[in-house]
């Protein structure tokens, strides 16, 4: 082999080793506090989204318990009225003792079979009480199908505290790893930048009881599901700032959302909410371009501008 064959065969591989283990040095090394800032803020924006998906679930469970709490006071009445029905089948079958149908009355009196079923055998008693046996049907026919909607009610509601708990144990686990990221490349799982020192913008209204309580509320930590005083999310913070203006919204970015009146841009006021992340996240909107919001995990209420991420869409509480 030539001299400059044998020295181009040692470049090569001398490459080729230069190409196998630079790969495995920077795979070892460790990531700069810019890449660590961004794997925070992707992990805190999954995060986010999985806290939405609980608050929704946990709005969803609130209207399940309401609306069997609501079945079960028609259940009362119902159940008395049944009572009722029965008892007069049983005072009908005596009258029929007692003048000489004993076969259909000792049927009616000894059955164990559903109400409507022994009601069948009225009309061989009673051919003019046609009206009060139609009564009887109608009661456990209403009685039957409200528990059965009850039942199914109550199932669902059961259904939606396990899918509670199994997500109140993923997101305890990813912020378990998202606090530990914040450590490395902060030295601290959490941030606090203090409660609001400048001047609150003089807003009149509902609107300006909300914007008052959102600046008040800035420094309070970020936590997972809460909506005050203490710590909130970001649909818990515009929740709590417009109930203390008297409105009602659900705790869920979302859910608010279907419920406000959808605006544009440019009629942006003090006091509306700002949408982002496909739905996903929601501020207050306080004037001169700047919202009020939770950021995420480890953060705290902060005072922020209405570009900090490209909105979704613009809303007013009405």
């Amino acid at each position: 082999m030539s001299s400059a064959r044998k020295l181009l065969r040692a470049l090569v591989l001398v490459g080729l080793g230069i190409g196998l283990t630079v790969p495995a040095t920077a795979a070892q090394a460790e990531p700069s506090p810019s890449e660590l800032t961004e794997q925070i803020n992707k992990a805190s924006t999954e995060l986010e989204k999985v806290v939405e998906s609980y608050n929704k679930l946990n709005e969803q469970l609130k209207q399940t318990k309401a609306a069997s709490a609501a079945l079960s006071a028609k259940m009362g009445p119902l159940e008395a009225q049944l009572a009722k029905a029965d008892a007069e089948v049983g005072a009908m079958a005596a009258v029929a003792y007692r003048t000489g149908q004993a076969g259909t009355a000792s049927a009616l009196l000894e059955g164990s079979g559903p109400l409507a079923d022994r009601l069948g055998m009225l009309d061989q008693l009673a051919r003019d009480r046609k009206r009060q046996v139609e009564g009887f049907t109608a009661a456990e026919r209403q009685y039957t199908e409200q528990k059965a909607k009850l039942d199914a009610t109550q199932a669902k509601q059961t259904a939606q505290l396990k899918e509670l708990a199994a997500g109140k144990k993923k997101i305890e686990a990813d912020l378990d790893k998202l606090y530990k990221m914040r450590e490395e490349a902060y030295g601290s799982a959490t941030t606090s930048s203090g409660g609001y020192t400048g001047t609150i913008p003089s807003i009149s209204g509902k609107a300006g009881v909300a914007v008052r309580f959102a600046y008040n509320a800035i420094g309070t930590p970020y936590v997972w599901a809460a909506e005050g005083p203490n710590g909130y999310d970001c649909s818990g913070l515009t929740l709590a700032a417009w109930r203390a203006a008297g409105k009602s919204l659900p705790h869920n970015a979302a859910m608010q959302w279907d419920v406000v009146a959808h605006i544009g841009r440019g009629s942006l006021q003090p006091g509306d909410l700002v949408f982002y992340s496909g739905l996903g996240h929601v501020a207050i909107y306080v004037g001169s371009g700047k919202v009020i919001h939770a950021p995420q995990a480890g953060d705290s209420v902060k005072l922020s501008s209405v570009d900090m991420m490209s909105p979704y869409g613009y809303g007013r509480v009405r």
